[in-house]
């Protein structure tokens, strides 16, 4: 009886690890080997302790379950209720920019070489110069933003 619940417990749990492996961590790969090597495992003590003919049923019953529980577990969408529904549609630091204007001044908070950090109006901002290299404290000018980039110039 012990030998039934050894090579039922390693297909079943094989099973699930391949089942795991499609449906949540796909790509992974580690899991679905580690699923069918139980799965082959649990066949192999089939062979091993009923003789060939009940491991050649075996690895046909194993072949036929695993087949239908693929098929039903992504034609009835069961795994549905565990998938992710919303999306994010939405931009980083979407509209925190809209407070800026081309032409506006502030100042370098941090050393701009060419990328760092400028107070602008009430808020500090990461800026970029067009290629110069300013101290912290120098003045500076907005020439341009670019979705999420602020470029700056120096004002002399």
């Amino acid at each position: 009886m012990i030998e039934w619940v050894t090579v039922i417990s390693l297909i079943l749990f094989g099973l699930a690890l391949v089942v795991a492996e499609i449906i949540f961590v796909p790509g992974t790969t580690v899991v679905g080997i580690i699923g069918f090597i139980f799965l082959i495992a649990g066949v192999g003590f089939g062979f091993n302790y009923f003789g060939s003919e009940t491991g050649w049923i075996l690895v046909g019953s194993t072949a036929v379950i695993s087949g239908l529980v693929l098929y039903f577990s992504f034609k009835a969408n069961v795994w549905g209720r565990f998938s992710l529904k919303s999306s994010i549609d939405s931009k980083v630091n979407e509209g925190s920019l809209d407070a800026l204007t081309v032409g506006q001044e502030g100042t370098a908070t941090s050393a701009l070489r060419p990328i760092g950090k400028a107070q602008l109006g009430d808020k500090e901002y990461e800026v970029k110069t067009a290629g110069d290299y300013l101290d912290s404290g120098s003045a500076v000018r907005i020439i341009k933003i670019n979705s999420n980039q602020i470029i700056v110039e120096p004002i002399n």
